[in-house]
């Protein structure tokens, strides 16, 4: 058999990485017989070799482990020997006979490259194996000088896979036509089939949306040629953040955010405000910055400063630059009145049915603000007895305004509307108006009542999976085609800052290859081919009082605070989780079972 080896007691077997119950030559041959009848074939000298590959594979998972949690926090790669001398030291200390263990470990700069590269070829293998298997498609990206492009794939068992497809560098114009270019690069080199993409969503910038020159335009084009059919949306987030702008109450959005910058700029001035805050125990620690790029920050910033409104009242006081308009019962009604405006989902019909229920409420709310009803702007009613009547027309005037400006907006979504309602409530939809195709296979749906009562138990992806095969397959095509397509460029709006965060000026040697493997790294994965990681060795990262525990009783505080000020990048709890990660398979340490 020996494709098993003894590891801290326990036989784990080198193929699977799964423990054998009891050590006992029937429990070994059981497994193997039972999971692994295939290796048979490995005889002889062949066999031994297997067995060592394995063993080393196994070996090298630490080096891997280190290399995963440096991509995935952003450090720089050089930053595996500083870590391999914290991780000594605590040795020194915690098991001194393992010293020898640790010093055999290479993190080096040009080690930590190769296993990254390593772990990106193997999670782009994966998604090449699983691409094969998509029955639909679609694609999501923003502008930018380095064009991010996920897709989201579905298969037949209805399983969806949303990954970054490609990071592009454009070095030199981002039109259309380049932004295309990079699109059909990636596509092709993740061996795609243009004829399954159903659809490209974009930020609804002039070089994505443009009708002739626009990049959405000509990836239609190019699956219309090869008789396919793919739709372009505008990302309703946005769309809502456009449809925002109108409200003109810029006023008090431009002295939120001047308060918010005079706060936070002088270094001074925000230690002494988050002393304060943290003396008479409020809600939040802090303000937040906003940005016009950032789009989702403009709710989080007014929710914030909206709750914090007496605390920074009270400081700007104290240190004689007070806001006037904190005392301005009207001023105030805005702010109230701007933060019950503000307001994810991922299935586009989700996502679609949220904003037509939002049209429906704004109709709700200009109807009721019309007789100052503020029943549905909690914020607003607090203020509402200080109005004059000359001011009570004002909000359902913005309310009408922002009526006109979503109705002229999201005119994609009504291209496929007909095809969301039919996805999400196939059993009150008219025969008649649905493709001929479809008709009759809906006819038989909604003739059943068994299908009826699984709609109303399961969820969608469930209900449609539980399908027969042969007896609705225009149905079940027609469920996956919109369960793949994008609901919004959200996952391009996170992999920004991560991006922002790894693309800097203190990393000018980073190549487009290598920031690319960076953010393909996602927060937890699972190899699948040499190196091989078992679910099973999942670790748990420990919580800092665990981590204060293990160093004060060791004594050992001192050369990890001195490593950390050298550095000041690497953070304790992160250094013991590498250590973790390090010995999980290859020590067994009372110490740090106890404080761990």
């Amino acid at each position: 058999m020996n494709f098993f080896k003894e590891i801290n007691g326990k036989c784990v077997c080198l193929i699977c990485n799964e423990d054998v119950a009891v050590m006992k030559e029937y429990n070994v041959r059981r497994h193997y017989e039972t999971k692994h009848q295939s290796y048979a074939s490995y005889t002889g000298a062949e066999r031994a070799q297997k067995f060592k590959q394995m063993a080393a594979s196994r070996q090298a998972q630490q080096h891997y482990e280190v290399a995963q949690l440096t991509a995935q926090h952003g450090k720089p790669f050089s930053d595996g020997d500083f870590i391999k001398q914290c991780l000594i030291k605590v040795t020194e200390v915690m098991c001194p006979e393992k010293v020898q263990d640790f010093n055999n470990v290479c993190l080096s700069r040009n080690t930590v490259v190769r296993r990254i590269e390593d772990l990106s070829a193997n999670l782009k293998l994966q998604l090449r194996e699983k691409a094969c298997a998509f029955d639909f498609y679609s694609i999501a990206c923003d502008e930018s000088t380095d064009a991010q492009i996920f897709f989201r794939g579905v298969d037949d068992n209805f399983c969806c896979t949303e990954e970054l497809l490609d990071m592009m560098s454009l070095k030199g114009t981002t039109t259309g036509g380049n932004i295309f270019d990079a699109v059909s690069e990636a596509v092709e080199k993740m061996g795609l089939k243009w004829d399954k993409l159903c659809g490209v969503k974009t930020d609804g910038a002039p070089a994505m949306t443009g009708e002739r020159k626009g990049m959405a335009s000509m990836v239609c084009v190019k699956v219309k040629e090869i008789r396919g059919k793919a739709v372009r949306m505008h990302c309703i987030i946005h769309q809502e953040a456009l449809c925002a702008k109108t409200v003109q109450l810029g006023d008090v959005m431009n002295t939120v955010v001047k308060t918010v910058n005079i706060i936070r700029a002088k270094g001074l001035y925000h230690r002494e405000f988050q002393a304060f805050l943290s003396d008479v125990d409020a809600e939040y620690g802090d303000v937040l910055y906003h940005s016009d790029v950032c789009l989702l920050s403009r709710g989080s910033l007014l929710q914030r400063f909206y709750s914090l409104k007496s605390e920074i009242d009270k400081f700007l006081k104290e240190k004689g630059q007070p806001l006037h308009e904190l005392s301005d019962p009207l001023w105030l009604a805005d702010l109230a009145f701007l933060v019950d405006l503000q307001g994810k989902e991922q299935l586009v019909s989700h996502l679609y049915a949220h904003m037509k229920a939002f049209c429906v409420k704004l109709c709700l709310f200009e109807t009721q603000l019309r007789s100052f009803n503020a029943a549905h702007f909690p914020a607003l009613s607090e203020f509402k007895s200080a109005f004059p009547k000359a001011e009570k027309e004002k909000y359902a005037s913005v309310i009408t305004s922002l009526v006109t400006e979503f109705n002229q907006r999201f005119q994609d979504f009504s291209v496929i509307e007909k095809q969301i309602k039919l996805f999400l409530t196939p059993f009150l939809v008219d025969a008649e108006e649905v493709e001929e195709s479809l008709q009759l296979e809906l006819i038989e749906m909604q003739c059943d009542d068994s299908l009826k009562s699984q709609h109303q138990l399961l969820s969608l992806p469930d209900f449609y999976q539980s399908l027969d095969h042969a007896k609705f397959p225009l149905m079940r095509r027609h469920a996956k085609r919109m369960m793949s397509l994008f609901g919004s460029t959200y996952i391009c709006e996170q992999t920004f800052s991560l991006l922002n965060q790894n693309k800097s000026r203190l990393r000018s040697t980073m190549t487009d290859s290598h920031l690319c493997e960076v953010l393909s790294q996602p927060p937890s994965f699972l190899l699948t081919s040499q190196p091989s990681f078992n679910p099973k060795d999942s670790i748990t990262a420990p919580t800092e009082s665990n981590v204060l525990h293990i160093i004060g009783e060791l004594e050992i505080h001192t050369v990890i605070m001195c490593q950390y000020v050298t550095s000041c990048v690497w953070p304790g709890p992160l250094l013991i989780f590498l250590y973790l990660a390090l010995t999980k398979k290859t020590l067994d340490t009372p110490d740090l079972e106890r404080g761990l």
